[in-house]
């Protein structure tokens, strides 16, 4: 698999995420479904906590990507849906310990009123490629 990252422009490098990533050659697609802040049992992680809700996401996306044979090194879309953006930084330096910060993802990140249950902060979900 060949992957791609394409940046027309320089600005978006100080946010940490590609404007584009193309993807050619690959054998596998996953994606993978919004993750949140549960634990194994279902139990919410970081009540209140935007920091420890973010970490979880991606310990949760760990597993899905793991479980379809893939890594974060995979990744080439995410998706963020967050109900406090002044929280952008706190989830990029969260992000940026799981993911190539050489070769981030294209990314979205949305500003949302409310997340499917009560106490969530934040909701990652991704496209991986392999």
């Amino acid at each position: 698999m060949k992957k791609e990252h394409l940046n027309p422009v320089s600005w978006q490098e100080k946010y940490g995420y590609s404007q584009g990533c193309r993807v050619d050659e690959a054998q596998r697609l996953l994606f993978v479904a919004g993750q949140i802040a549960l634990d194994e049992s279902g139990q919410l992680v970081g009540e209140g906590d935007f920091e420890a809700q973010a970490r979880q996401v991606f310990v949760n996306m760990g597993r899905v990507l793991e479980s379809g044979g893939m890594g974060f090194e995979n990744l080439v879309q995410v998706g963020v849906f967050m109900t406090d953006i002044s929280q952008l930084a706190t989830y990029a330096r969260v992000r940026d310990e799981f993911v190539d910060t050489s070769a981030p993802p294209a990314s979205t990140t949305v500003g949302v009123t409310s997340l499917a249950f009560p106490g969530l902060l934040v909701e990652v979900n991704g496209i991986a490629a392999s």
